[in-house]
């Protein structure tokens, strides 16, 4: 038995643009929150071992209160201090420190609060940071003419009914679809919880775009197979819609095996890693939806604007 995608193609059309009007309108409120990568500065992740003994706290780890209060009032009046879910570790986003200074720093903390371990210290100039917001766009624009230009080729012998450059259109907001909503939600997350997006928020956008062209072309392919073999009697919604059923087990099989994995990676995986694969896992899910839910009702809707 089919389902009927394009029959209720204002369902499925309207949940996407709820979504990302939503992305939309939180982007613009809120914005993001970049991280040094892009701003220049230093972000300094410790974790504090509970033996490790101090003049002011004993033998246990401090507070972030504690931490933040201290830094702020003897070494960077500018720090940011905050906690991550790993009990005693920290995040400390300070201004560009020299070596000099990153080791009075720490000798500065052992001294008030014991020992502790260095997870990571990253330290980036503003310039480093402007160069590397220049190359995330050149990157985001230029996979996009890859994909308009390689849609475009692919679709160049299908021009009835709908002409092949609007595959390439369609895809195009499909890609929109599968990336602004993740930058949305990384817009609330930014605002209510603090998370900043680094250069690994740009590689996963760019994999996102990727895998959802992938399965949107899937669809379209079947849809330019079943074009040339098209009954008379066979209306194009028709025929999209079963092309569109002919493909959903594949793209749906194919994205659960990713997205299996994925959340393994998310519960078992390193904390650091934790919203670069949560931008994938969500891309893919997103990316799923739109090949099947949103690409097909696209183009049957652009038929119809056009009278066939």
């Amino acid at each position: 038995m089919e389902i009927q995608v394009i029959k209720h193609r204002g369902i499925f059309l309207g949940i996407a643009a709820i979504l990302v009007a939503t992305s939309v309108v939180g982007l613009a409120v809120f914005g993001l929150r970049t991280g040094i990568d892009f701003e220049g500065g230093t972000l300094w992740q410790i974790n504090f071992s509970a033996e490790g003994g101090s003049a002011s706290g004993g033998n246990n780890p401090p507070t972030q209160e504690m931490l933040r209060s201290f830094v702020q009032s003897n070494l960077a009046p500018e720090a940011i201090v905050t906690q991550s879910d790993e009990g005693a570790e920290f995040n400390l986003r300070l201004k560009e420190l020299s070596e000099a200074e990153h080791q009075q720093y720490a000798d500065a903390l052992e001294g008030e609060f014991g020992n502790f371990e260095e997870l990571s210290f990253q330290s980036i100039g503003a310039s480093v940071g402007a160069e590397l917001v220049r190359r995330a766009i050149w990157a985001v624009l230029i996979n996009l003419l890859a994909i308009v230009l390689y849609v475009a080729y692919a679709f160049r012998k299908v021009s009835i009914p709908v002409n092949s450059w609007k595959y390439s259109a369609i895809t195009l907001a499909t890609l929109f679809h599968d990336a602004i909503i993740p930058v949305g939600l990384f817009a609330f997350l930014g605002y209510f919880m603090g998370v900043e997006i680094d250069t690994n928020f740009i590689v996963a956008t760019l994999v996102v775009m990727g895998f959802s062209v992938h399965d949107t072309i899937v669809v379209f392919d079947r849809i330019r197979e079943n074009l040339h073999l098209k009954s008379s009697r066979e209306s194009f919604d028709d025929l999209v819609n079963r092309s569109v059923n002919e493909t959903m087990a594949r793209s749906i099989n194919t994205s659960l095996t990713l997205i299996v994995v994925l959340v393994a990676l998310l519960v078992l995986g390193a904390s650091t890693l934790n919203y670069f694969i949560l931008v994938i896992l969500l891309g893919t899910i997103l990316g799923t939806y739109s090949s099947i839910f949103v690409a097909s009702p696209l183009l049957t809707l652009w038929n119809k604007k056009r009278g066939q």
